[in-house]
């Protein structure tokens, strides 16, 4: 079905186009709202087809692992449409969000990893919602590919997976019949994302105005709280986090930090790097943008005020370095969250 990507659907005649299969997965540890809301997109964009004297486009199903799953200790149970076996052939695979620890939900989910590969290869088209996506890359479908995912849970994600290209900037992704969103919420703007991919630009505004969506939301960058990776397991790139989290009010060249541990900076950069993804000077940016953002977020101080307070002098430089890490200026961050 993947030659719905490039839009024979995406004119006012699509609703001439066949039946499309859309299959939400029931899986363990997910997140029930985003099955069920997921389930509500599609519905109610058939109900919008069919208050235009149009056929229903979407054939929706929930596809588990058994005929009931239970949810929040046995307080919900999902009946699930069809199990994973006996569903051959579909054209939209939708995987909710994992909740708790994601490492171990992925795990209690891995056995449809390969229906996924297969369905995949078969020419279904595959979106994970928020967390999700890290059953697909644990599928190794993404492999050499993009995606996004929650920020909160960006380290890990690089950690477990280095063969694929995390955005985590990106609000949603959308590469070779693969789709996924950033944190929470996003997976709305994901759903609206597909609604206009399978029918057409003005449906996804009827959809996005029914469900008060901003549409065109594409960066969740404003959104990040930077924690820096911290579960890698060097000792010494852990103190020279600490120290530079602690510190990043003085201005510290890469050397002076180096020399303060006693290693060369050529090896100190190379496991800074290994270790947190990042280089050296980037994550004293990124310590540095973080306190800047809580400042702004108080209200209390001007722009310049916090700009020195975090260690800049040239407000052009200070402005350039907010916007890339953030994706907005310094005042709109502050309009947006003071």
């Amino acid at each position: 079905m993947r030659h719905y990507k490039g839009g024979i659907c995406d004119k006012t005649i699509f609703y001439i186009c066949s039946m499309v299969n859309v299959s939400v997965l029931v899986l363990r540890n997910a997140l029930l709202a985003s099955i069920t809301d997921s389930v509500y997109v599609f519905e109610k964009v058939n109900e919008f087809l069919k208050a235009d004297g149009k056929p229903p486009l979407f054939k929706i199903q929930l596809v588990g692992f058994t005929t009931d799953v239970k949810f929040n200790a046995g307080a919900y149970t999902i009946r699930t449409d069809a199990v994973f076996e006996q569903v051959k052939k579909t054209n939209l695979i939708i995987i909710p969000s994992l909740t708790g620890h994601i490492a171990s939900s992925v795990y209690l989910n891995k056995d449809c990893c390969m229906w996924l590969i297969n369905q995949y290869k078969n020419g279904s088209e595959i979106a994970g919602l928020c967390t999700g996506v890290t059953l697909l890359a644990f599928s190794g479908i993404l492999n050499g590919k993009q995606c996004t995912t929650h920020w909160a849970h960006a380290n890990e994600f690089r950690y477990y997976y280095p063969a694929v290209t995390l955005v985590d900037e990106k609000m949603i992704t959308d590469q070779d019949g693969l789709y996924s969103s950033g944190g929470s919420n996003a997976y709305w703007n994901l759903l609206m994302h597909l609604v206009e991919k399978f029918t057409n630009r003005k449906m996804a505004i009827r959809t996005a105005k029914y469900f008060v969506i901003d549409l065109d939301k594409n960066n969740q960058s404003a959104f990040l709280i930077f924690q820096g990776q911290k579960d890698h397991g060097d000792e010494l790139i852990l103190k020279a986090q600490k120290f530079i989290e602690n510190n990043y009010l003085t201005k510290y060249t890469v050397d002076q930090i180096a020399d303060k541990f006693y290693v060369t900076r050529r090896t100190f950069e190379r496991r800074f790097k290994k270790a947190t993804r990042n280089t050296v000077a980037e994550y004293i940016q990124r310590v540095k943008m973080e306190a800047a953002k809580k400042q702004l977020e108080l209200g209390r101080k001007t722009i310049n005020e916090i700009m020195y307070d975090v260690g800049y002098a040239d407000i052009q430089a200070f402005r350039e370095v907010f916007k890339r890490i953030t994706g907005i200026t310094p005042l709109d961050y502050r309009n947006k969250y003071s």
